[in-house]
């Protein structure tokens, strides 16, 4: 399920049965059906969206505090390749996330297109990284095979030189 539909249904489902309610209840009040049709489709439409951004930021605004706070010890960084080229930063978070705390996760994006180039970098707690690349290394994620690994040290090209 899509996560914006997964966080809509609830509201949606709520004006379903409010709506059902004042079919039900409320003609007797001399309102015709089609007064609600039009009340209930501009309801749907303005407040729905808004009680997620609502909902979606103080959820958005606790996640940034739990994620700062959850952990403070030593971290790895772990290079994971072979995404799926649809595939977000929270996908992979909530991925890795089953199997240990995650503290960042970066996607890296071709600089002139901006898409995603397949692969990444997750930063986890040093005590649950061996674990996460065992079970991740060969897992199958969106139909695509990841390549879990330490992540290397970046050398910079002027070493090369020397």
């Amino acid at each position: 399920m899509l996560p914006t539909l997964r966080a809509s249904l609830p509201y949606t489902l709520a004006l379903a049965v409010l709506a059902y309610l004042a079919f039900t209840f409320l003609p007797v009040l001399g309102f015709t059906q089609q007064v609600f049709v039009v009340i209930g489709v501009l309801l749907s439409g303005i407040l729905v969206p808004v009680l997620i951004d609502v909902k979606g930021s103080a959820v958005e605004s606790a996640a940034v505090s739990s994620t700062s706070d959850a952990y403070k010890g030593e971290t790895v960084t772990l290079y994971v390749g072979n995404l799926p080229y649809r595939a977000n930063e929270d996908a992979v978070k909530e991925l890795f996330q089953r199997f240990g705390a995650v503290v960042n996760v970066r996607l890296m994006k071709d600089r002139q297109t901006g898409r995603r180039r397949g692969f990444g970098f997750v930063e986890v707690a040093a005590k649950d990284s061996n674990k996460m690349i065992q079970k991740l290394n060969d897992f199958n994620f969106q139909e695509r095979t990841l390549k879990v690994r330490e992540a290397k040290e970046r050398q910079d090209s002027d070493d090369s030189e020397e």
